[in-house]
């Protein structure tokens, strides 16, 4: 998977466009709703440790607004998985230069 573009409220993935919030996973994009909007919960996140990645990096917006539970980074390091949290154009720019390299999942918020 590549991130071809980002901009407020769209990405463009494989050369597909995406208006929603996106998980990018191993080998599919999934549309990523949140139960808290801003926050990132364990149940939030439970396809992606389906998914076994070594790293998920979440894209916290525009304005890095979005912000990862204590109890989801707890759980992710009790599932070995490395988490970067960083707002969504620096996290679209991560994804590109570690994807090819590790199994890497993308959460990201794409507005705010």
């Amino acid at each position: 998977m590549k991130i071809n573009s980002y901009s407020f409220g769209r990405i463009v993935i494989n050369e597909k466009e995406y208006t929603n919030d996106v998980i990018i996973l191993l080998t599919e994009v999934k549309s990523w709703w949140r139960k808290e909007g801003h926050e990132v919960c364990v149940q939030d996140i439970k396809e992606v440790v389906k998914a076994r990645p070594e790293l998920l990096i979440i894209g916290t917006g525009a304005s890095g607004y979005v912000v990862v539970k204590e109890e989801t980074e707890k759980f992710l390091a009790s599932n070995k998985i490395e988490l970067i949290a960083k707002p969504t154009q620096d996290a679209c720019k991560l994804y590109n230069d570690l994807s090819e390299s590790k199994r890497v999942v993308a959460a990201l918020h794409l507005t705010c």
